[in-house]
């Protein structure tokens, strides 16, 4: 267990590394947090936010957290004091994240590969307004469909 924990590290380590020297990063999306926008199995491209600037809201960023990226839509940013705060959250969580500043965002989302493991593309595009009830009962139903077969 501790080989993959570290070998986990390695590879977090690079592709952050990466992105702050302005590359592009290609990574596997896990998780349904941000079901159905992007499905488990897809491969997602995160670039770094110097090429386009500060991320809007509607935009799915990459979040740096002890472990790892994670993957949510930015929902809002919040000014307080001279300090711009970014809140986040999965189109299925039931509720958003805590606020963060700009360095806890590695990268946005900007293209979504289809595998072999998930053959339908990722809809990354902005929106603004992604029905969070909704997509959180489906995934729901989808897990116990899953338990059940």
């Amino acid at each position: 267990m501790n080989s993959w924990r570290n070998n986990h590290a390695i590879v977090k380590d690079i592709g952050l590394t990466l992105l702050s020297e302005g590359k592009t990063i290609r990574i596997k999306a896990h998780g349904y947090s941000m079901y159905p926008c992007i499905k488990p199995g897809s491969m997602i491209l995160i670039e770094p936010l110097n090429i386009k600037g500060p991320p809007r809201p509607g935009e799915i960023i990459a979040i740096r957290r002890e472990s790892g990226l994670i993957v949510h839509r930015l929902c809002k940013t919040i000014n307080k004091s001279g300090v711009t705060y970014y809140i986040a959250r999965g189109d299925s969580n039931a509720y958003a994240d805590n606020p963060m500043k700009i360095d806890k965002i590695a990268g946005r989302i900007v293209h979504a590969e289809t595998t072999g493991e998930n053959t339908v593309l990722a809809d990354i595009g902005i929106n603004t307004r992604p029905n969070y009830f909704v997509n959180r009962i489906r995934v729901i139903s989808l897990l116990l469909l899953k338990k059940i077969h």
